[in-house]
């Protein structure tokens, strides 16, 4: 492969740890709304432009377009709401009027709300029925513009007649620790609900529906990422029922009246949609891209294995763990192997982790400290599963580290506890709300032998 520069970086030869946290910031910013949305504006139409949307990054996109509306149509009207997680609202401005992730401002003219994430409260109830409202009554002149992110299904939930917030949350909190795939999750949210699946979007026509999205979900299927409420749904709500059962969960009359075919969802040939739009503007792809040109300036060999991995969390981080020792033999030059996507974590113990860690700590386990491989995971949003963390990382010392303090990460990985593990060695990653989502980063940096 091709590299940008002949000399392998200073930084990633004498502090692995340090150049990866780097590379991952560079990954982040990369997919970042103060990067996407500049200057990216619709022709204002003839009546009203209300915007709505869900997510992570729902805040930073919405101060994002009001700055690049008032720089470029002042005098064009907006207004309207979105919802993100708490503490993902607007920033409090840094020096010059920069934030963490660039130049930031307060909305004025879209209501930012915040609810809960990733298990709906009242506040996610509350924000879906407010947007539902929000867009009665629009005509053919009007325009929505959609803002969504993942996170929105559990920012932005209405449940279906029939159905409670409280059946809701049991059946989330049920699928997430089944380990059942994203898809599969946003499946039964679209089928419960009554704003996802293209319902507010179906609400909201005969106008005009635009809707920029930033993907989380393996595969970049546009009605996948927050349940879609402004796509039309394909699936069908025996689907949605089938995967119920086949996780062993079980669900009220009221749940399977719904999804016997009482709350069908907007078809893709709806005649309502045949003015709508969307377009993503960021995905896990665009993120590894940015990961992947920084390491080959810097001289580094890239193995991309895809934007797109599922599976059970600690599976993976074992095979790539093995991977890398397998790619260390005969290595002359470092090599950087890169991948993305969403995995899974099926919980069984009490401990506390995300998806990342539970990763990296399988992967830990494969490497034993072997020397001269080092590795970050990380979730771009900046929070990893509920915890406060956006990942760890990992390097051939921390394995004498753990021996020497009794840790035991078999022991960790029994109770899903990897946080608990990688805090006790100093090796998690805490950067806050990044106000971006794009899914998990993971990079595992292999420098040759050195003998």
């Amino acid at each position: 492969m091709n590299t940008l520069s002949p000399q392998v970086s200073h930084g990633a030869l004498a502090a692995p740890s340090d150049w990866l946290r780097q590379l991952a910031d560079t990954a982040i910013a990369a997919v970042h709304p103060d990067t996407l949305l500049p200057d990216r504006l619709p022709e204002p139409p003839r009546g009203r432009t209300l915007v709505v949307g869900a997510g992570k990054a729902a805040a930073a996109m919405a101060a994002a377009l009001e700055r690049s509306w008032q720089a470029h149509q002042p005098e064009a009207p907006l207004d309207g709401l979105v919802v993100t997680r708490y503490g993902h609202g607007p920033q409090e401005q840094g020096p010059q009027g920069q934030g963490p992730q660039g130049p930031q401002s307060e909305c004025r003219r879209i209501e930012v709300l915040e609810a809960s994430h990733p298990m709906p409260d009242d506040l996610s109830e509350q924000a879906a029925r407010r947007m539902l409202e929000a867009v009665q009554d629009l005509g053919e002149d009007d325009l929505v513009i959609a803002l969504v992110s993942g996170g929105g299904s559990s920012l932005m939930t209405l449940p279906a007649p029939g159905v409670s917030l409280a059946e809701k949350q049991a059946i989330n909190k049920a699928l997430l620790r089944s380990g059942a795939p994203i898809r599969e999750i946003n499946t039964v949210r679209r089928h419960l609900s009554a704003i996802k699946g293209g319902r507010l979007a179906a609400a909201a026509h005969p106008a005009r529906v635009l809707t920029w999205l930033i993907s989380d979900v393996p595969g970049d299927e546009a009605s996948l990422i927050a349940s879609g409420p402004t796509l039309p749904d394909a699936s069908r709500p025996a689907e949605a029922l089938a995967i119920l059962e086949r996780h062993g969960i079980e669900v009220s009359d009221g749940v399977r009246q719904c999804l016997a075919g009482q709350s069908t969802p907007p078809r893709p040939d709806d005649a309502g949609f045949a003015r709508d739009s969307s377009e993503i503007l960021a995905r896990a792809r665009d993120a590894l891209a940015a990961g992947q040109a920084a390491a080959e300036h810097d001289g580094i060999e890239v193995r991309l294995l895809g934007d797109d991995l599922e599976g059970e969390a600690r599976a993976l981080g074992r095979a790539q763990g093995r991977m890398a020792l397998s790619a260390q033999d005969g290595l002359e030059r470092p090599l950087l192997i890169l991948s993305g996507g969403e995995t899974s974590v099926t919980v069984e113990g009490d401990g506390r982790g995300g998806r990342n860690v539970e990763y990296l700590l399988g992967l830990f386990t494969a490497l034993k400290g072997a020397p001269g491989i080092h590795a970050v995971a990380v979730d771009t949003d900046g929070i990893d599963g509920s915890e406060d963390n956006a990942g760890a990382h990992c390097s051939p010392e921390d394995w004498g580290r753990a021996q020497a303090a009794g840790l035991d990460p078999d022991d960790y990985l029994s109770r899903n506890d990897a946080y608990t593990f990688f805090e006790a060695l100093d090796d998690l990653i805490v950067t806050g709300p990044t106000r971006t989502n794009v899914n998990d980063f993971r990079a595992i940096l292999v420098l040759p032998r050195t003998s």
